[in-house]
């Protein structure tokens, strides 16, 4: 009998093994599924529960694997967006060894049934949105764990010190979470660790020198968004199978410690982003395998060591924004391996290495904002791989190379505020992948070539040099170009049509040359048009009324040129229309007081001296007096006295009945776009209400608006400072990165801006308020390059610069894309334009748009 019920126990065991097991594995995944899938997911379509003949159809599930028993070992579920949440019956899958769900977009804690999958080896749960304190019990019985990546999650906390127990882990990436405190000093104690991420958390203290006890580590990341105190500690340098070592932007401080030249198989080292002092150690001349190294943005000082030469294998030096000087060593032209080599903002003085380049392997050189000089090396581009040549603010002259016109692999030039001369090479204006040209402020001279065909550039800056000629045609074949800056040189002739039917154009600057002929009437076909500037030329004729219709250009200087007849009155009505400067030409007739010109500046119409106010008694464009009226007739004299005793008696009311206009107009709304609005005053006022509000400061109210086009707007209700700062530069700068201003409403008590809606608030508002769980480290890296983009942008690009002067997370406004945008320049001040007229510069802003880069 015990022998029958043993046989007929090892049937039962068997039985579930190959058929219950699998069953019970299919139940969990399909329990999975409807965890996994939230309100906002989708995927996993094929997890549907398969036809009895099949109890290993749960097997071919996307992303399963399984073993010879039916037995789910590997769930890979990468790039799929869930939404949901990992269940507790992730447990039930004893036999998994692989666990991926990467980049899902799940959210939640991790279930501690995660201990009972003792056979796991592979975890990645990165790229997330799970929260909470990281439950480091979990991860005691999962002794055959090898690999545990939650990198980019919302994990809080202290760092688990439980990994340490795990004899097998090699690989721990707890990065880009908000981990808290210090480095748990027990963490030495790892024995088969091989890559250590602990970057973009929360971490503060020192760091640990005992670190560099962990035997065969191979990979460090400690940087980004942690900030220490105290250096590099001096022990890390006998960490003898390092490889990369990953310290920037962690606020460390001290020297670049010498031993670190100890480490034979770096081959990345990045300290980039702190406060490091002191020379580059001579030591690190040791580092034989080094490929990259960033010490950019320091207060590192001295010279690039000789000794450096021996480091043939690196591909990229990163020096930039530093104290370096003296000349830069002719070996670095040597490197065999050298792409990318920045040193801009420096004191590097002499000249670049002529053999710069003949390595044919050159992608990136900028050397912007140092003191160098001498003639640019011809074979920069000699293997037509480089992309990006950036050598302005320094003291090059001579002509630039021909040979780097036939560079066809280049997508930006940028070499504007040097001694160049000579003719800009005609290969330029073809290359087939360029899309920012700068030449700007040099000595250049000749002709613009007559073909032109670089149809992806995007900004041609050719302003204050001595080129020559005509405009040619063929301009119009840079089908892209939203830039053209050709001021402050000596073309002539007429300005061609082609100029006008460049779609994508946005920014015009042709002043300060000898154009002749006319204003082309059909100006109005391109509605790109923000900014037009053709001052300081030989123009004659008309303005032409069809200039009106640019709905969305906000500058228009047609000053000192030979301009005649009357100022088109459908100027006034140009509703984005800020500045316009019709001074020193040879206007007449009545000057049009409707709209814009009516809040005018008499400056800007200045210089005309057939030109009539709007209150001048008699005009000669009026109609002249009847002729043979050279005596006063008794009736004539009657009539007068006749009208001056009824204007006696009728003063008294007359001014009654004014002054209550006065009074009423004074209360009435002015509504001043800066583009084309589709909404009216009315609209905007009905959404003052408490409901509306979703912000409060101490500049003001900012209220929600739902125009009836279905439009939403915010409209910022100022009480104190700000609203010129904010008008006067906010109005005119067009950039994707910086929070665009739609118009004004005033009256003569009120003002209230209108402003494109956020709908994602504040980032002060998404890091500190109930959002921030939601703002992965993805995005958090995109809104801070976003924000940069913007500041660039006005520090940079703008004429003049803009500085901000109240940069901080509650004045960067994110959209409903999570697109960063600057904002608030209520405090911003302008950098001073030495060459703006005394004019323009009281109202002086942004004078273009450039395309993020």
């Amino acid at each position: 009998m015990r022998r029958k019920f043993s046989i007929v126990s090892l049937i039962v065991v068997f039985y579930q093994t190959v058929y219950l097991h699998a069953y019970s594995d299919l139940d969990t995944l399909l329990k999975l599924k409807s965890s996994l899938i939230g309100p906002s997911g989708s995927g996993l379509h094929d997890w549907v529960v398969p036809p009895p003949s099949s109890p290993s159809g749960h097997c071919s599930f996307s992303g399963i694997a399984c073993d010879a028993d039916g037995r789910v070992t590997s769930l890979n579920v990468t790039n799929v967006p869930l939404f949901g949440t990992l269940p507790p019956e992730i447990g039930l899958l004893n036999k998994l060894v692989n666990l991926i769900l990467a980049a899902d977009n799940l959210t939640g804690p991790l279930p501690k049934e995660l201990s009972k999958l003792t056979s796991l080896k592979y975890v990645d749960l990165s790229w997330n949105a799970f929260t909470g304190t990281f439950p480091g019990e979990m991860v005691l019985k999962l002794s055959e764990l090898e690999v545990f990546d939650v990198y980019n999650n919302n994990f809080s906390g202290n760092l688990p010190a439980e990994f340490v127990k795990l004899k097998k882990l090699k690989i721990l990436k707890l990065g880009g979470n908000y981990f808290s405190g210090e480095i748990p000093a027990i963490y030495s104690e790892f024995k088969s660790l091989t890559h250590l991420a602990l970057q973009g958390n929360s971490l503060t203290g020192e760091i640990p020198s005992s670190l560099a006890m962990i035997p065969n580590l191979q990979e460090l990341y400690l940087g980004y968004f942690n900030t220490y105190s105290g250096g590099i500690p001096p022990e890390f340098g006998s960490i003898s199978s390092l490889q990369l070592l990953d310290l920037g932007m962690c606020n460390l401080t001290g020297e670049i410690p010498a031993s670190l030249g100890n480490l034979k198989h770096l081959h990345s080292l990045f300290l980039q982003v702190n406060n490091l002092t002191g020379h580059i150690p001579l030591e690190l001349s040791g580092l034989v395998s080094l490929m990259s190294l960033d010490l950019s943005i320091n207060n590192l000082s001295g010279v690039i060591p000789e000794t450096f030469s021996e480091l043939k294998n690196l591909t990229l030096i990163n020096l930039f924004q530093n104290k370096f000087q003296g000349p830069l060593p002719g070996f670095i032209g040597d490197l065999p391996n050298l792409e990318v080599l920045q040193i801009w903002n420096n004191n590097f003085t002499l000249e670049l290495p002529e053999s710069l380049g003949r390595n044919r392997r050159l992608i990136l050189l900028d050397v912007t904002k140092n003191h160098l000089t001498g003639t640019i090396p011809k074979d920069l581009c000699k293997g037509g791989k480089l992309k990006t040549l950036i050598l302005m603010d320094n003291y090059f002259y001579g002509p630039i190379p021909e040979e780097l016109g036939e560079c066809k692999s280049l997508t930006r030039i940028r070499i504007k505020k040097n001694f160049l001369n000579g003719t800009i090479p005609a290969g330029f204006f073809r290359l087939p992948l360029l899309d920012m040209l700068e030449l700007n402020d040099n000595y250049f001279t000749g002709e613009l070539p007559e073909g032109i065909s670089a149809n992806l550039l995007g900004n041609l800056a050719l302003s204050n040099n001595w080129i020559a000629g005509k405009i040619p045609k063929a301009i119009g074949n840079l089908t892209n170009l939203e830039f053209l800056s050709l001021d402050m040189n000596k073309f002539s002739g007429d300005i061609p049509k082609e100029v006008f039917n460049m779609k994508k154009l946005s920014m015009l600057n042709l002043s300060g040359n000898n154009f002749t002929g006319e204003i082309p009437g059909f100006i109005a076909g391109r509605s790109h048009l923000t900014f037009i500037d053709l001052s300081r030329n030989n123009l004659k004729g008309v303005i032409p009324k069809s200039i009106s219709r640019l709905q969305n250009l906000n500058v228009l200087n047609l000053s000192r040129n030979q301009l005649d007849g009357a100022i088109p009155g459908e100027i006034g009505l140009m509703k984005s229309l800020t500045i316009l400067d019709l001074s020193y030409n040879d206007f007449s007739g009545r000057r049009p007081t409707n709209g814009l010109l009516k809040d005018l500046d008499d400056c800007f119409f200045t210089g005309n001296p057939k030109l009539c106010t709007p209150h001048s008694t008699f005009c000669n464009s009026d109609s002249a007096p009847l002729k043979g009226s050279h005596g006063r007739h008794p009736s004539n004299i009657m009539i007068i006295l006749i009208i001056v005793i009824t204007l006696l008696l009728l003063l008294p009311g007359t001014w009654i009945i004014l002054r209550k206009r006065k009074f009423k107009k004074s209360r009435t709304w002015k509504l001043t776009a800066f583009q084309k609005l589709d909404f009216k005053a009315e609209d905007v006022l009905e959404c003052l209400k408490e409901e509306n509000i979703i912000g409060k400061g101490g500049a003001g109210i900012v209220y929600r608006g739902s125009m009836a086009n279905g439009k939403e707007i915010a409209i910022k209700h100022l009480t104190g400072r700000g609203f010129m700062a904010e008008i006067q530069t906010l109005g005119r700068i067009r950039h994707r990165n910086i929070v665009r201003l739609l118009g004004y409403l005033s009256n003569k008590d009120t003002n209230l801006l209108l402003y494109e809606y956020m709908s994602h608030g504040s980032l002060g508002e998404m890091l500190h308020g109930a959002k921030g769980a939601h703002l992965q480290w993805e995005s958090r890296y995109k809104i801070a390059t976003d924000s940069a983009k913007g500041l660039c942008y006005l520090h940079h690009d703008c004429s003049p610069s803009i500085i901000h002067r109240d940069v901080k997370s509650n004045n960067i406004l994110l959209d409903e894309d999570y697109e960063a945008h600057v904002a608030d320049f209520g405090l911003a001040k302008f950098w001073g334009d030495a060459g703006a007229s005394e004019c323009m510069s009281s109202v002086a802003g942004s004078y273009g748009y450039i395309a993020p880069g």
